[in-house]
């Protein structure tokens, strides 16, 4: 039998999605059994312009980790897709934009600005005459090309059309060995692979996974996890602590619960939820106590709720910026002309 070719790339992340694809213990021995690594840059020597002369199609599975930050990245991006057949959207990054994600929030421009002019540097010189990365310098031994950084970070399927998604920060153990096993499956007896578009995880909530008793049905005040001795044994939100469980995809173990700290959402929404952040709000709304009625509750109220909350965007938005409703900050450029506040 054939070996298959399989893909790894890093994109705008932090390398744990890497990392936790050698953590999968003996079943390498199994990934080795059955296929041939063509492209993994911080694992095998292959250049990009060797993945440029593959045949389209060549590589039998690409895991894609990290957003999409830059033009390289989106380069590599949409090579890989024309020389795979598939394509794996491999954690947090890639599905939702992860935490580079939350740089929706500003723009290219000024996260340069703020980097090499106005933080500490022990290149005072450099930083006082703002000296910023070029994407193209002229040097005596050749052209240093470095890629452009975008304002807005993208998801990969905002670049690129992805066959499978396997979310996480970054994805379980048990989750890459599941997909690991049907694509083994498929080569080596033919049995057919997911359909197109699937999650590699639970479709339900990850408060269906919890252990955690659920008995309150109303709180009064929010707290921040260190803030408190958090019970255990009792859910989270009903001691005031913001746990994203509700608005979060299970299949993780709720590994972050088990070692008694709240869901920061790295799962991102279920199928049911369009907007994960909006739905966490919703949720988080429901369980606040605000006299006997609903109608009772006012603006000064809702206000009072809202300021309890630290850094709502960082909160609800910490994964999934560049996939919500929001996707990004927009800044007005100057009024509008008449002509188009009448349109």
């Amino acid at each position: 039998m054939a070996k298959i070719k399989i893909a790894q790339y890093w994109g705008a992340g932090c390398g744990g999605c890497d990392v936790a694809m050698l953590d999968i213990d003996e079943k390498i021995l199994g990934v080795a059994e059955m296929a041939d690594i063509a492209f993994w840059p911080i694992a095998v020597d292959t250049k990009l312009s060797e993945v440029e002369a593959m045949p389209d199609g060549y590589i039998t599975a690409t895991f894609y980790n990290g957003a999409v930050r830059n033009s390289e990245n989106e380069h590599v991006a949409k090579l890989l897709r024309k020389k795979s057949a598939l394509i794996v959207s491999f954690g947090s990054c890639a599905c939702f934009g992860g935490i580079p994600g939350l740089a929706n929030i500003t723009t290219a421009k000024d996260v340069l600005e703020y980097v090499y002019t106005k933080t500490f540097s022990s290149d005072q010189k450099n930083a006082k005459e703002k000296v910023y990365p070029q994407t193209l310098t002229h040097t005596k031994d050749g052209d240093i090309d470095l890629p452009t950084l975008y304002d807005t970070v993208l998801t990969l399927d905002q670049v690129i059309d992805v066959d499978y998604y396997m979310p996480g920060c970054p994805p379980t153990t048990n989750l890459i060995n599941d997909f690991l096993g049907v694509v083994e499956k498929h080569v080596k007896e033919g049995v057919p692979l997911p359909p197109k578009g699937t999650v590699i995880a639970s479709q339900k909530t990850l408060c269906d996974e919890c252990k955690r008793k659920r008995e309150v049905k109303s709180i009064t005040e929010l707290h921040l996890p260190f803030e408190i001795d958090i019970d255990p044994d009792k859910c989270m939100i009903e001691q005031g602590v913001i746990c994203l469980g509700p608005a979060t995809r299970a299949g993780c173990g709720a590994k972050c619960l088990n070692a008694n700290q709240p869901c920061r959402g790295c799962m991102g929404p279920t199928a049911q939820v369009l907007d994960q952040g909006g739905s966490m709000l919703s949720a988080l709304a429901s369980v606040f106590k605000i006299g006997d009625k609903e109608s009772q509750m006012n603006e000064e109220d809702i206000l009072k709720i809202m300021s309890q909350v630290k850094d709502p965007l960082g909160t609800f938005y910490s994964y999934t910026l560049p996939k919500s409703i929001i996707k990004r900050v927009v800044k007005e450029r100057g009024p509008r002309k008449k002509e188009e506040a009448k349109a």
